[in-house]
């Protein structure tokens, strides 16, 4: 059984966040703006249905999805674009595979104890982000 990952948590740590913008064609401006940000993560679990909330001083962004079933992502307030979406298991990690405009795009999050990772693709740029369970 997947571990179910519901909680708030805060940015500890961060790689490669402007190389992971730049393979989505995200401007030099607004690249420097969002590597200064310190997102929360909200995560609630409910059964095979997630809502995954990041939240930030700039703006929000909030994922509502049935493990499993793919469903259009509306990618607008991140790169303006839109995706066919798909979150699944594989093991222990909840994948996703965005499939568009951007080869090997998606990501993937799995805990280990209190702490929750996220490793975001696209293109041939990797960004690993490092999130301590708050609540």
């Amino acid at each position: 059984m997947p571990p179910n990952l519901t909680g708030r948590y805060r940015l500890v740590s961060q790689e490669n966040m402007d190389g992971y913008l730049r393979a989505l064609d995200i401007n030099v401006v607004l690249r420097k703006l969002v590597c200064l940000l310190k997102p929360d993560k909200e995560i609630i679990h409910t059964g095979d249905h997630m809502i995954i909330r990041t939240i930030t001083s700039l703006r929000d962004y909030v994922m509502d999805f049935d493990v499993g079933v793919q469903f259009e992502e509306d990618l607008g307030p991140v790169d303006g674009r839109k995706c066919q979406t798909t979150v699944s298991w594989d093991g222990d990690q909840l994948v996703c595979e965005q499939l568009g405009e951007k080869r090997n795009r998606g990501w993937r999050h799995w805990l280990e104890g209190d702490l929750l990772h996220l490793r975001m693709t696209a293109e041939d740029e990797v960004c690993v982000q490092v999130f301590q369970k708050v609540k």
